[in-house]
């Protein structure tokens, strides 16, 4: 059984998840805390009946305040409410699709060696797309990476690293992510959740993104520029350890650390330079 229940939503009307309904009582103490799910629904446990305070906010937005009759079987319903952005928030980029600039962006694998240092490679060539949404969490993107770019600066380590022991690239050329939506952690933070699909294997992953704003570049296009970061498990993409072994390279870790700065170019063509 519910409580105290509302509808969250932003002022464009999309549905606001995580946000937070916070109730106390008139004397200020907590009643209750529960947070919105993808729909923008929260819903809280039964409260006690009365008046109270509920407080909804939300990163990037300005937060509400409301009064709360609960009756005497413990429910009440705010119905909707709707959050006007904060006056800091950043400007996110005009809806339309933005096109990944290979030639000024980086994509980062990070492996930890014996627990003190850090293994780099950088795969050089990558692209693909955004497609910014009216409404900036319902934004899409894709993204490819060729995976015989490779890089970690010695020659045979990279040779090995395309063979069939790790990313097989013979096999698996792309590395691709599908993103499917923003979530605002922050006035320039977000969260995208997605699919990465890696030798052969396609698993859910979140994106930490850190938004760089945007603006005119010289060549007369429009950029923006994106921070994401991600953590991978090996095995979850069938890397094998015993390959790892033969190599003689087992002291690396489980986990890889994913870094990508993209830089974005509005419409469906890059500028010539």
């Amino acid at each position: 059984m519910t409580g105290l229940t509302v509808d969250i939503r932003g002022a464009e009307g999309w549905p606001v998840p995580e946000a937070v309904l916070t109730v106390t009582d008139m004397a200020g103490r907590q009643l209750a805390r529960a947070v919105a799910d993808v729909t923008g629904v929260a819903a809280t446990e039964p409260l006690p009946p009365g008046t109270h305070t509920a407080v909804v906010t939300a990163p990037g937005h300005q937060p509400v305040a409301r009064v709360a009759r609960i009756s005497a079987a413990g429910t009440g319903a705010l119905g909707e409410i709707r959050l006007d952005r904060a006056q800091d928030a950043v400007t996110t980029p005009p809806p339309g699709r933005w096109t990944i600039d290979p030639a000024h962006s980086t994509v980062i694998a990070t492996a930890r060696h014996l627990g003190i240092a850090g293994i780099k490679a950088r795969f050089a060539e990558v692209s693909g797309h955004l497609d910014v949404a009216p409404a900036f969490e319902a934004t899409t993107g894709h993204a490819e990476i060729k995976a015989a770019t490779v890089d970690t600066g010695i020659g045979m380590r990279d040779d090995h690293l395309r063979s069939a022991d790790f990313l097989d690239v013979d096999h698996f050329p792309l590395i691709t992510f599908q993103g499917n939506g923003f979530r605002r952690t922050g006035s320039d933070t977000w969260v995208m959740s997605g699919t990465l699909a890696l030798h052969g294997r396609t698993r859910p992953v979140d994106l930490a993104i850190t938004y760089g704003g945007y603006g005119p570049d010289p060549w007369g296009g429009v950029r923006t520029a994106f921070h994401g970061e991600t953590l991978l498990h090996r095995e979850d993409f069938a890397i094998d350890y015993n390959a790892m072994v033969r190599a003689g390279i087992s002291a690396v870790g489980t986990t890889v650390r994913i870094e990508l700065d993209m830089e974005l170019v509005q419409g469906d063509q890059l500028p010539a330079m």
